[in-house]
């Protein structure tokens, strides 16, 4: 439902409220919306339309021929939770199940921040506090120094050149924990950490604290060391729309709204790009996967400056932006070439919305 209200009750009317809304400011008048929710056991989910936002919607279809081109198989475009654009393409379709591939890394920070609430872990404490010790080949001296939000933030100094195997002999130490950042399949045993304090399978903790809850599909398919999560295009806009909502799901508060914020801020001094598997625009330098580079500028300069995004091999995409109430989901195979988490892809995408929605 919208209200108008005039801009010199909005103050107060948002110092009494506590629902969940966003809030546009149209000729002096103040729209509240509140954030929509798709239930939980059902297919419906509400729509809107790019006339409503006034859009350009002569720059709909090149957007979506462009998708199509790139080899995407499911797009969705939500507005304060309300889908605004969702497309299949290449023989997908709305059933249709894909792999997140690394942006699914994100759902294993969402856990992190659930046990701690439930006072399973304390993502300050030492990994081996939960795994006990020899999780690593590194020194027992050097392996202590390794913290949960080590494993969060990519800084465990583990060397990441040695492969995506994640067992012992190939955990090896390259540099004491917090003083290098090297994006590294290690992240995941957080999930055995979750697991070893929650006394349940990662599966199931996940399906009962997060999938369930919020009405999502999918499971993890075993691959080498690692699970990968497999759903359909709605579910990872589902993910998103809890991002966007703070954690929260209609009254419902699942993942702490105080650990996402600090989830979606630098988590370190080395890589300002880079949250708690989450990667954030508008930074004055980042680091990619697989280099030791500083890269100046923003991440995607075309995206709005308060983006945060889940990133995947072969541009499989979350992207989240507070500011425009936007989540926007890509599901695919590699736009271009094979591409491991961040391509030029991202940028030209952005360059295509941009000249839709502003």
């Amino acid at each position: 439902m919208k209200v108008l209200i005039p801009s010199f009750y909005l103050l107060f009317f948002l110092l009494i409220s506590n629902c969940s809304t966003n809030e546009t400011v149209i000729q002096g008048v103040t729209e509240i919306e509140s954030i929509y929710f798709p239930p939980i056991d059902s297919t419906n989910w509400e729509t809107k339309s790019t006339n409503n936002l006034n859009w350009n919607e002569s720059q709909l279809q090149p957007l979506l021929d462009y998708l199509e081109e790139k080899n995407t198989k499911g797009f969705i475009v939500l507005h304060n939770g309300k889908i605004v654009i969702e497309n299949y393409f290449n023989n997908h379709d709305v059933e249709s199940n894909w792999y997140w591939a690394s942006a699914g890394k994100t759902l294993t920070t969402a856990l992190s921040g659930i046990a701690q609430d439930e006072n399973l872990i304390n993502i300050n404490n030492k990994v081996s506090d939960y795994l006990g010790i020899g999780w690593t080949s590194a020194s027992i001296e050097k392996e202590q120094l390794i913290t949960c939000k080590n494993l969060l933030s990519m800084t465990t100094g583990i060397d990441d050149s040695l492969g995506d195997s994640v067992l012992p002999e190939n955990l090896q130490y390259v540099a004491n924990a917090g003083e290098r950042w090297a994006y590294h399949n290690v992240y995941v045993k957080m999930q055995d950490i979750i697991a070893q304090a929650s006394n349940q399978n990662w599966p199931n903790y996940f399906n009962t604290k997060l999938r369930d809850k919020i009405g999502m599909t999918g499971t993890w398919i075993p691959f080498n060391d690692l699970s990968v999560y497999w759903s359909n295009t709605r579910s990872m806009a589902r993910f998103g729309l809890l991002m966007s909502a703070n954690g929260k799901w209609e009254t419902s508060q699942i993942i702490p709204e105080n650990f996402i914020n600090e989830a979606t801020s630098t988590s370190q001094d080395i890589n300002k790009a880079y949250g708690y598997l989450w990667w954030l625009n508008g930074k004055n330098c980042y680091y990619l996967p697989q280099s030791q580079l500083e890269f100046n500028g923003e991440l995607i300069p075309n995206a709005p400056g308060d983006m945060f995004a889940a990133l995947g091999k072969n541009d499989q995409k979350i992207y989240v932006v507070p500011s425009k109430n936007l989540v926007i989901v890509r599901m695919g195979a590699a736009a271009d070439n094979s591409n491991f988490t961040l391509s030029t892809f991202d940028n030209d995408l952005w360059e295509k919305i941009n000249f839709l929605i502003d």
